[in-house]
């Protein structure tokens, strides 16, 4: 049988050697500059074998970070690192796209510089605990509403960022709009209560993730330019349900633009990803979620259907660094050890072996 996930796929200007993705996924490994340590070379070297990898969220700027060892690519200490990652995959023949991410609501002051503030479309504080640089867990701060001033400013730093990847060799960039971070939270109802430009309307909370789309675009090209959303989310105390409409107008808006792709976390309900998938003119990738099963016999309908040009799939990656080859092979796949996800070193990140690619009789 002939397997359409192992077919490559032209992806803006990279060729992928096959349709799978691996998802983006937050492993805690950076200093307390955001920047990564060697190991991270080695981590996305031993993965390269994914069609495309989308890397960790790495924050904008130091006004964006939410959690204790997150990367980042706004400094040239940290673009370095990336140069190295970037350069380790591409001589194994991979492609990256490097995932942008603001938190938003979903930080602390610990984790920002003196005197920034934890911010948000509107001040509405997450019903959660977030985590300090020290690692305590307290509830969410009220953040600060963003001023427009101040929104132009984090689009400043979501398209420098932008460069800063792909000048480092990185083969594009992911806007991270899922999840319920500062990008979602424009998107949603129940944390963008605005009612000037940016809120009010499904197009005006659509405004400030369309414009961050179209000012990096034109920073580095709209065919390195990819937009991750998960329409419904509830993750992060986020209240997106019945909000199809602003994801319609985010999707019509964008059309134009056309950028590499749009990858979408799949929900129960299929109206909305059914109607997202027939108006979006490039590439659309599926996360089948957090929930959602990952093999090779549930990824395989999904494109063999047309519901998805690739599929992206994320803990597997984790402990199986060489997945196609298993997957290709017909080989079992190891177990991931979720108590090292995001306990920082090489253990559980680097020492996942890969077996042979070749079937033994």
């Amino acid at each position: 049988m002939t397997h359409t996930i192992f077919q490559p796929w032209r992806l803006g200007r990279a060729e992928l050697a096959n349709r799978v993705v691996m998802a983006p996924m937050t492993r805690n490994r950076a200093d307390v500059r955001g920047v990564l340590p060697a190991s991270a070379v080695t981590y996305y070297e031993q993965r390269a074998g994914a069609g495309l990898i989308i890397s960790e969220a790495t924050q904008p700027s130091a006004a964006g970070q939410g959690y204790p060892g997150t990367p980042g690519i706004h400094d040239d200490a940290q673009q370095e690192v990336w140069a190295q990652v970037a350069d380790a995959v591409h001589a194994r023949g991979g492609r990256i796209f490097c995932q942008l991410m603001h938190t938003g609501r979903i930080s602390h002051e610990s984790l920002l510089p003196p005197g920034v503030p934890v911010v948000a479309p509107s001040a509405v504080r997450a019903d959660l605990e977030v985590e300090t640089l020290d690692g305590a867990k307290v509830p969410a701060p009220m953040p600060k509403e963003l001023t427009v001033e101040e929104i132009r400013q984090t689009i400043e730093d979501f398209a420098a960022a932008a460069r800063r990847a792909v000048d480092a060799g990185m083969d594009g960039v992911e806007l991270h709009g899922a999840n319920g971070y500062l990008l979602h939270q424009f998107l949603s109802p129940g944390t963008n209560r605005r009612t000037d430009a940016y809120g009010g309307t499904p197009g005006n909370r659509a405004r400030f993730v369309v414009e961050l789309v179209q000012a990096v675009a034109e920073r580095i090209g709209a065919d390195r330019v990819g937009l991750r959303i998960s329409p419904g989310g509830q993750f992060n105390d986020m209240a997106d349900k019945d909000n199809d409409d602003t994801y319609l107008a985010l999707v019509e808006a964008l059309q134009a633009v056309r950028p590499a792709y749009l990858h979408t976390l799949r929900r129960r309900s299929s109206r909305l990803h059914e109607q997202v998938r027939d108006l979006w003119p490039t590439t659309y990738i599926m996360n089948t979620g957090y929930l959602g099963s990952s093999e090779l016999d549930d990824l395989e309908p999904i494109l063999a259907g047309g519901q998805a040009d690739l599929v992206s799939v994320g803990r597997l990656f984790i402990a199986n660094p060489d997945l196609l080859e298993r997957w290709r092979h017909d080989h079992p796949r190891a177990a991931w050890d979720e108590d090292t996800f995001y306990t920082g070193g090489d253990r559980g990140y680097i020492d996942y072996p890969a077996i042979g690619t070749h079937k033994e009789n």
